[in-house]
């Protein structure tokens, strides 16, 4: 088995596409299935069974999966000690963060790093914490700038750079913003806009304000930005970043309900960090709170 067709296979199957996986790998659709079946033929067995515009692995690609993320972490684990050796920060950083943080944290600090290590080529990716979490623990990219989980993973390093303390927010122009005192009781009796169940931030919110499934919710969304857009309408209450803020909401004073979300970096615990993993690391620690 060569290494081109490990890539190969992995990406197929994390895609479930040869076209997806092609353009993840800067390669025609017609070389990725080359490469398979070039796996295939080596092994004697059949990886992917497709029907139709389906990938799906067969009994024996599951079988070999694990095998393969093995090879290609134990490369990138070589290849990290052999760049940590040669004292250069260069070389690929592949990192992801969510879009809020995107927005509103990373900016100087991709700035700031750019400029003071041009040989590092950076790969950025969006994603939610929580598929971020599960890219790091299969190697997919060294380092997340994400909402840390409050359940720790012997897998993961979790280390917290900024503190950011979440409020109950509605539109100036909504029932609640007019009253003097408000409670748990008299918000739920409103619409609530919240972050998607599943997600870390959703679990903080859920756990502070004591929510269940009876919550009148009028949308779940991974994105705080349309969150924000939607209270702002008027169309219910959600709980947001402090930061977010503006003169267009109001923060709403219930006793007893304070929340702060944990921003921070992830790194596998039982991989080596490269030289520019360390250096962005440090140079985020510069900017936290």
């Amino acid at each position: 088995m060569d290494i081109q067709s490990i890539q190969a296979f992995l990406s197929v199957n994390e895609t479930g596409s040869f076209s997806r996986a092609a353009e993840s790998l800067f390669l025609t659709q017609p070389a990725i299935s080359k490469r398979i079946q070039t796996l295939e033929h080596t092994l004697g067995i059949t990886l992917f069974d497709r029907i139709g515009k389906s990938v799906r692995l067969t009994e024996a690609g599951h079988a070999l999966l694990p095998s393969c993320r093995r090879i290609i972490d134990e490369i990138a684990e070589s290849q990290r000690i052999i760049s940590n050796l040669r004292q250069s920060t260069s070389g690929v950083l592949s990192l992801a963060t969510s879009h809020h943080i995107g927005l509103h944290r990373l900016p100087p600090v991709l700035r700031e790093f750019s400029s003071s290590y041009p040989e590092v080529e950076l790969k950025l990716s969006f994603m939610d914490s929580e598929q971020a979490c599960q890219q790091i623990i299969n190697g997919t990219i060294e380092v997340a700038i994400i909402t840390l989980p409050d359940k720790g993973d012997d897998r993961l390093e979790l280390k917290p750079v900024w503190h950011d303390p979440l409020c109950i927010a509605v539109s100036r122009q909504h029932t609640l913003a007019f009253e003097s005192s408000s409670s748990i009781k008299r918000l739920l009796q409103h619409a609530a806009i919240l972050p998607s169940r599943g997600t870390f931030t959703r679990k903080l919110i859920d756990d502070a304000l004591g929510l269940d499934d009876s919550v009148n919710t009028l949308l779940e969304t991974h994105y705080l930005e349309t969150i924000k857009a939607m209270v702002q309408a008027g169309l219910g209450w959600s709980m947001l970043p402090l930061s977010m803020l503006d003169e267009s909401l109001t923060a709403l004073d219930i006793k007893q309900v304070h929340t702060t979300r944990q921003l921070g970096t992830v790194v596998h615990s039982m991989r080596t960090k490269s030289n520019a993993a360390n250096a962005f690391i440090n140079l985020l620690m510069k900017h936290s709170d």
